[in-house]
Formats: structure tokens, sequence, C-alpha cells
């Protein structure tokens, strides 16, 4: 049952539901503060109607003390205080004329400390048979053998209480019904804007992200929503426009040997004799190798922008650099310099700094005229890996261009000689995850690539 009511809850508007509550607190508030309201001035009241009685008690046990008892006691100056004076033997030894010739009425034991409290004593033949309140006092001093009885009525009061609750009862819920509309109307005004936000927001669609948000010219919460989203939004066209960049250069490039290897394939089987197979197969194994190279590489950037967790372990990596060279070598012949390669233990994932390392070697490999010169060591806790070669090398203002994807640099470093244009890329991100940087500097000629990640300092 809880769980239905509170499904239908949270199926209701917000203004509703802002309002409704506003509603409960301030009723719950009003309730509260009229209680509280009639509880203090009753009990303000009924002590002044105690504080009475026992005046005028006090003072007529003075009288009685002084030895001026009569049988019939003066009236109160409004007349309706009513007083018996007991013996000890429960006989009436005086009483106020109200009273007079009435039996016994009171039959409470008076009070002997000195702060007497009063009771409520109901069904005196006086009036319309109200309530009263009564106090005893003893006197008759030395021997101590009269209680003095002094009943103020309680009417006045039942009636200022009965009035104040009665408008009470008819205002609280008229204010209630005053604040809860003036609380729908305010509620309604403050958001007004959430729903244009709304509005607007519904209006962007997933394939144009170009609309934003109208952001108030109140600095208050809305208007750091509205920001927040719009900064939202231009994330969300950046990346989409990033991915449909890419997966239109990833087509490009996936075209580029699917068509040959098709073309060629066509013209082995529609001219099956004239083809030389011998010559043919490694012109198809190349093809076939640069696709798998670049299917690798596409791979391998899906899974750094799913920001996968890297398997982190301390590394050495110049155990993983000297690995890397001894490949190298086997499909390059070229010379490559380690001799300034140095300890540098880190932690981080050895595949993918291993990723690192071989791209770096390849892309120095593919355009490096004669020489390659790799450089590590640890300063002041970074590690420093440098890789350079004696290539044409690449001009200033492509230097940070070169790590974008599928980026075409000029002829001199085109991917015509084997790359995917992905290499470098997918270095700065694996770089970026272990919080390291990645810049190329001259080397004249050619190039330096400069990795700085955080090392171990022994």
């Amino acid at each position: 049952m809880r769980t239905r009511i509170a499904w239908w809850w949270a199926r209701k508007s917000l203004r509703l539901r802002l309002t409704a509550a506003a509603a409960v607190v301030t009723a719950a508030g009003l309730a509260g503060a009229a209680v509280l309201l009639v509880t203090w001035l009753d009990a303000s009241l009924t002590g002044g109607l105690d504080q009475t009685a026992l005046q005028r008690a006090q003072v007529i046990a003075a009288a009685v003390d002084t030895g001026r008892l009569t049988p019939s006691l003066p009236a109160s100056a409004e007349g309706d205080t009513a007083v018996q004076i007991i013996d000890s033997k429960g006989a009436v030894r005086a009483s106020s004329a109200n009273l007079e010739g009435e039996p016994r009425l009171f039959t409470f034991a008076a009070s002997t400390s000195g702060d007497p409290h009063a009771h409520t004593v109901r069904g005196l033949p006086l009036g319309d048979n109200g309530s009263w309140r009564t106090m005893a006092i003893p006197a008759g001093r030395p021997f101590g053998s009269l209680t003095v009885y002094v009943a103020v009525p309680t009417a006045t009061v039942d009636h200022s209480l009965a009035q104040l609750s009665a408008v009470l009862a008819a205002a609280v819920p008229v204010i209630v019904t005053l604040l809860t509309v003036i609380a729908w109307q305010l509620t309604g005004r403050a958001l007004r804007p959430v729903d244009t936000l709304r509005a607007q927001a519904a209006a962007i669609t997933a394939t144009d992200l170009n609309g934003r948000l109208h952001v108030p010219a109140s600095h208050d919460e809305l208007g750091r929503l509205a920001s927040t989203l719009n900064d939202l939004l231009s994330r969300l066209d950046t990346a989409t426009r990033q991915q449909r960049q890419f997966i239109a250069d990833a087509a490009h490039e996936l075209r580029s040997p699917l068509s040959s290897l098709l073309t060629q394939l066509e013209v082995a089987v529609r001219h099956p004799d004239s083809t030389h197979w011998r010559t043919l197969a490694p012109d198809l194994v190349e093809e076939g190798e640069r696709l798998s190279r670049l299917v690798d590489d596409l791979v391998q950037l899906a899974r750094l922008d799913a920001r996968p967790q890297l398997r982190r372990r301390q590394v050495d990596l110049d155990e993983i650099v000297f690995t890397e060279v001894r490949r190298a070598r086997q499909g390059a012949p070229l010379a490559i310099d380690e001799h300034a390669v140095g300890a540098a233990r880190l932690d981080g994932d050895p595949d993918a700094l291993a990723r690192v390392v071989r791209n770096l070697l390849d892309n120095a490999t593919r355009y490096a005229t004669s020489r390659i010169d790799i450089q590590l060591g640890v300063h002041h806790a970074t590690a420093h890996l440098v890789i350079a070669d004696d290539g044409p090398g690449i001009p200033q203002a492509d230097r940070q261009r070169a790590f974008d994807r599928f980026t075409r640099l000029d002829n001199a470093r085109a991917r015509d000689a084997g790359g995917s244009g992905l290499g470098l890329a997918i270095v700065r991100d694996i770089v970026a995850a272990h919080h390291g940087t990645i810049h190329i500097e001259d080397n004249t000629p050619g190039v330096r690539v400069v990795v700085r990640l955080p090392a171990d300092e022994d």
C-alpha cells in the first residue's frame, strides 16, 4: 500500500508536490501555534484565578486568626466568590452569602506547604453548575483547627477560551488556504524558467547539438544549471563531431586497402592464366598487414576512448625499451643506439607502455634516414624517454596536430610510407592515461619525441 501511494505521489508534478508540502507545513505550524496559544492563555488565566482565590483565602484566614469570625462572611467585590470555613469535625462554621445554608461542599484537605495548589471543583449549587478553582488553607491559629475554602468560578475564562478557539478554528483554515494559493502561484512562477529550459532542451536533437539553452540574467541556481547544461551540450557536440569525423576517417582508411585487395583479386580471378601469383602474393600480404594494423589501431583507440582501468603494477621501462629495440632491429636496416638508456621504474600498465615504445619506434623507423637514438633516464621523479630520428622532420606548426587522429602532414611525413595515422594518437592517449606528457622537438635533422611519465625515484 505504501509503495502504491509513493508511486502515485512521485508521478505528480513538482509544483503540486511543493505546494502540498508547503500547505502541510503551514497547517501544522499554525495548528501547533494555535494549540500553544490556547494552552498558554488557559494556564495564564487559570493562574490568575488561583491567585485571586489564594489572596481571598489569606484575607479570610487572617480575619479568623484575629477572632473575627462571623457565620456570614462579606461578599467579594464581584460577588461571585464562594467561601466556606470548616472545622475539624466537618461542620460549616461560616460561609459566604451565596452558600448560606448549604452543607459542606469541599472535602479535600488544606495544603500545609507554603505554596498551596488549587483544585477544580464542579457541581456547586451556584450559577450554571460550572467549574470552580478552589483554594484551601488552614486557619484558627495557634490551633489550626479550621479550614478556609475559597472558590472562584472559571466561567469567564472558559468563555474567553471558547471564543478564542472558535476564532482560531475558523481563521487557521482560511490562512492555510490563502498561503497555499500564494505558494501555488509563487511555485509556478519559480518553476516557469525550468519549464522553459525543458522546452529548449527538448528542441535540441541528437543530430543537431548546435542549440543552446537561454541563461537567465539572475545568477541563481537556475542560471548555474543552464550554464552547466550548455557546457554539457558543448562537450556532447564536440564529442559527437569527433566521433563522426573518426568514423568517416576510419571508413576512408579502411576503404583504401580493401579496394586494393579487391581490385587485385578481381583481376586475378578474371584473368587466371595471366596472373603471376608469386608476384601478386607479396602485394596482397602487404595490403592485408596494412589492413590488420589499421584495424588493430582502431580497436586500441576504441578501448582508450572507453577509459578502461589500466592494469597497473611496477614496471621497468628500460626493459620494455630494450625488448622493443630488439624487435625493431629485425625489420629495419637502421642503426638504433640505445646506449643512453638508463634504469627507470614506474607504476603503469606494461602492455600499454610497450605499445607506446613500439609505436614511437615504428614511426621513427618509417621516416629515419640512417639512425635512431634512444635516451631514458629519471630526473626529479619523472622518467624522460626520448626517441630521435634523422628523417625529414615536422614543421613547428604541425607538431601538435601530429598527435591528432588521421592527421595528414606534408609529403615527407605522409602515411604513404605504411602508417595508419593513428600511432601517435594512441601514444598520446596512453601517456595521458598514465598522467604523463608528450611533445615533439627539433633534432636537426629529424625530430625528437619526448615522453615524460611519473616514476619511482630510488
